[in-house]
């Protein structure tokens, strides 16, 4: 029987998927605070990083506009979630649920309108910055892929950082000290860990789309 080819490439269809459970999952991993050695940052930047791949990795095989869509259909899994949250928080607790874990529910997953506001905007700007820094790298035939993650993850970054924490805690506590290390350590971890994520990812998905090739 003659294969049929998918509506979209599967790679597509594979990172789409991950990518919105990134998106959702780096508010709730971001609650705790991670040490690593003497770096100091909040564990929701692993995701982060990810949705960093995701975005150049989709770029790099499909283009720089499916790549800005889907930063955009981003929006969605955060909004759903953040409303869904507000929706649970709101609703009576079970009495025999377990006592620890009603103090702690909403401690993990409430955040401030003004942590929301701040989240909306650092991830819509630093993740559209990232497609574009990548796209616009794109200069050297394909080569150098792990050098142009790299930069791109750095540069949104730091970005994301000025908006998130200016946003969230300008005119509530310093901020500049706090602002300097969350840079920091996410500007080390890019340089560590995105060039060989990006590789991977790159060759996963086009191994993904060869595989759904018709015969």
């Amino acid at each position: 029987m003659e294969k049929i080819a998918p509506a979209i490439p599967r790679s597509l269809f594979v990172f789409s998927l991950f990518y919105g459970g990134m998106v959702t999952t780096a508010g709730i991993l971001g609650v705790k605070q991670v040490a690593l050695g003497p770096l100091a940052v909040e564990a929701g930047i692993f995701s982060f990083l990810l949705l960093v791949v995701m975005g150049s990795a989709v770029s790099e095989l499909h283009g720089r506009k499916t790549a800005d869509a889907m930063v955009r259909w981003g929006f969605l899994p955060l909004i759903v979630a953040a409303l869904l949250i507000r929706l649970v928080l709101a609703l009576p607790t079970d009495a025999a649920m377990y006592p620890p874990a009603i103090e702690a529910f909403p401690i993990v997953v409430g955040q401030g309108a003004r942590m929301m506001l701040a989240g909306l905007i650092a991830y819509g700007t630093s993740q559209t910055l990232n497609v574009l820094i990548f796209s616009k790298l794109a200069t050297d035939g394909g080569r150098l892929l792990w050098l142009r993650g790299m930069i791109a993850s750095v540069v949104s970054q730091i970005v994301d950082t000025l908006i998130f924490i200016t946003i969230s805690f300008y005119g509530e506590r310093p901020i500049l000290a706090l602002m300097g290390g969350q840079m920091l350590t996410k500007v080390v971890l890019s340089i560590i860990l995105v060039p060989w994520l990006i590789t991977l990812f790159v060759a996963i998905g086009r191994k993904l789309d060869a595989s759904a090739t018709p015969a």
